[in-house]
């Protein structure tokens, strides 16, 4: 499962450009600052040959694309390769957890029914808006969303005078949905919005065939791992970002 959810994450968010050093996936993408965009993420536990010549040519490939070099581990990280970046001193930072859904078992009946927006400019403005990034994001954002290639159905959520107050984009990949990009304006937390929004989202996915659900939720976001427990979500593994020692995360 945990393969399967990082091919699928993979997928949903996909990098400007993705190379391969063994099983480890390069990503790299100039145009959004996302970790998850700008990482190696190694994805076979016993691909555990030549770690330091390995870190290394991916150090000199995010130096020559303007980026820090920045390690994903997750649970198919070599024990190995865990074990050398903690002797060398890597930090650790951003810690999130992957959470599964078993949408069968989970009732929609009280979701709005909402046909998700055909509009992309229209969704990115909103997702800048709603999420507070600068203006300058907005051609990574469009070109990262214009990339997704299962079916994607972008949700907005408006107030009464037309200003977006909550986005969400909900990816269904055969089986499975991810659901990404998800926020809610500071003025309008805590009143069940978001909640709102991601099971109008779900049922959506549910009416095309989704089973399983699936959402990354960094760890200290206390506020959104509610939501998701509420929804009936369960942990199902974490990740960690890890950098060199003196670099800034």
């Amino acid at each position: 499962m945990v393969r399967r959810l990082e091919a699928a994450g993979f997928r949903a968010w996909p990098a400007s450009s993705t190379a391969f050093d063994g099983t480890w996936a390069v990503r790299l993408t100039k145009s959004f600052p996302a970790k998850r965009l700008n990482s190696v993420n190694p994805l076979d536990p016993s691909d555990n040959a030549d770690i330091p010549e390995r870190i290394e040519r991916a150090r000199q490939t995010f130096i020559d694309y303007g980026r820090t070099l920045i390690v994903r581990q997750s649970p198919l990280a070599p024990p190995e390769l865990v074990r050398h970046l903690d002797d060398d001193g890597w930090s650790r930072f951003g810690e999130s957890v992957v959470m599964t859904a078993d949408l069968t078992k989970l009732s929609f009946d009280s979701a709005i029914d909402r046909i998700p927006i055909r509009d992309t400019a229209r969704y990115i403005e909103a997702s800048l808006i709603v999420h507070e990034r600068p203006a300058e994001l907005r051609a990574g954002l469009t070109e990262i969303i214009e990339a997704i290639r299962p079916p994607t159905g972008m949700f907005v959520q408006e107030d009464k005078g037309g200003a977006p107050v909550a986005v969400a984009l909900a990816i269904h990949d055969n089986d499975l949905t991810g659901l990404l990009d998800v926020a809610v304006a500071p003025s309008q937390r805590r009143q069940g919005t978001g909640r709102d929004l991601v099971a109008t989202a779900l049922r959506y996915t549910v009416r095309k065939g989704a089973k399983t659900a699936w959402v990354q939720v960094e760890a200290d976001n206390a506020a959104g791992l509610s939501l998701y427990h509420a929804l009936g979500f369960k942990p199902a593994y974490r990740y960690v970002y890890r950098a060199p020692p003196g670099e800034a995360t």
